[in-house]
């Protein structure tokens, strides 16, 4: 039997108002699951093994690590309010997930944590470590470092003693640290304060490196003179952790998904602005000889090679508002052991096509539908 109540576009705007809902709630949340639900902890390849090192324990558990950078939190200056909104959800909704989804045991951020760091009062510096600690928010179990960047405290020739101390005192991280556990030993450097100029901030920093070298060296039994107290019991090959990329001409050799384009790739890089000196790139990897470099800073993906078997990953900007397809580096560690693989979040441009395509259907289904149900009231109205 034909419905023959008055017609009303009210039914057709409620339907097409709960269409629209469901479009913002999938963009807006439900796409994290479906793209971060994707990605996966890498295998541990028997063929890296270090045969140098002691084989990991049977009861000993693989570290499972998180890297991220330059997630450029806005400030009052550079950033409308909007985008400062939809950035900051963007990267609150893609890190809760990939902590609810895969539970890493540890988080590294990469340096450049604000934006506008280096200009910003003591109160908006205050607010903005609050921002910083809502957004990237971590279980009980979960540990969370950060290094900085140039943005959190200057380069080097602007930074002072108040503008590190603040950053150190407001996100415990000093110029040099080491992190270890269950055997991988993590440690965090202040790009920066690699100038090797003897400023305040540099011979600190290069005291605190030779001491973790050598306290590595004393845990490896090549060294003389060691405490028996030594602060490392076991030997590993250290991961590091900084801002900056180890010195390179360019970005013309990376080859990733999520590499610099094309018209910036051949941009010759600065010592000490893109990356580090050649000289300081060099004096880490005598000192400390690493098995893994981790940085960020350009905003784009790279990897290379040093020395035939020291692996450095470059990763993106965590943001959207600097990179359309952001990525992060997941990691499993033991200590004579270790797999990375990317992780690559929702293109930020597919989200927009996504809105664009349903509001678009939206209307013509609707349109359409109301039209039918016009014609179908008047023809029994009528007849």
């Amino acid at each position: 039997m034909l419905d023959t109540r008055a017609f009303s576009y009210k039914r057709c705007f409620i339907e097409a108002a709960i269409a629209l809902v469901c479009v913002f709630v999938f963009c807006e949340y439900l796409i994290y699951y479906f793209v971060l639900i994707q990605c996966s902890w890498p295998s541990l390849d028997p063929r890296k093994i270090d045969v140098t090192i002691p084989r990991t324990k049977p009861e000993e558990t693989p570290v499972h690590a998180m890297f991220i950078a330059d997630t450029h939190l806005l400030g009052s200056r550079n950033g409308h309010w909007f985008d400062k909104l939809k950035r900051e959800w963007q990267m609150y909704r893609a890190f809760q997930t990939m902590i609810t989804l895969h539970e890493p045991d540890i988080i590294f951020i990469l340096g450049d944590i604000f934006d506008e760091g280096q200009w910003s009062s003591s109160t908006e510096f205050n607010q903005s470590i609050q921002r910083f600690h809502s957004i990237f928010s971590v279980p009980k179990n979960t540990y969370l470092y950060v290094v900085a960047g140039n943005h959190d405290i200057g380069f080097h020739y602007a930074i002072t003693p108040y503008l590190n101390q603040r950053f150190v005192d407001g996100l415990k991280s000093s110029s040099v640290k080491r992190v270890s556990i269950r055997g991988n030993h993590f440690v965090l450097i202040n790009s920066m304060a690699l100038e090797g100029d003897g400023c305040f901030l540099c011979r600190p920093t290069e005291i605190a490196l030779n001491k973790i070298a050598a306290h590595l060296k004393c845990a490896k039994g090549m060294a003389s003179n060691c405490e028996k107290s030594n602060v490392i019991s076991r030997y590993s090959r250290p991961i590091i952790l900084q801002h900056y990329p180890m010195y390179r001409e360019s970005d013309e050799i990376c080859n990733e998904p999520d590499e610099a384009p094309e018209e910036i790739k051949n941009i010759k890089f600065r010592e000490r602005w893109e990356c580090l000196s050649k000289e300081a790139s060099e004096q880490l990897l005598d000192i400390l000889n690493p098995r893994l470099i981790v940085d960020g800073h350009t905003h784009h993906g790279c990897r290379r090679i040093h020395r035939q078997d020291i692996l450095e990953f470059t990763i993106p900007s965590f943001s959207w508002r600097n990179k359309d397809n952001p990525s992060l580096l997941l990691g499993v560690f033991t200590p004579n052991n270790y797999s990375v693989s990317k992780c690559y979040m929702p293109v930020e441009s597919t989200e927009i096509k996504i809105y664009i395509i349903s509001i678009v259907c939206i209307f013509i289904y609707f349109i359409i539908k109301c039209k039918l149900r016009q014609s179908r009231y008047y023809f029994v109205k009528f007849h």
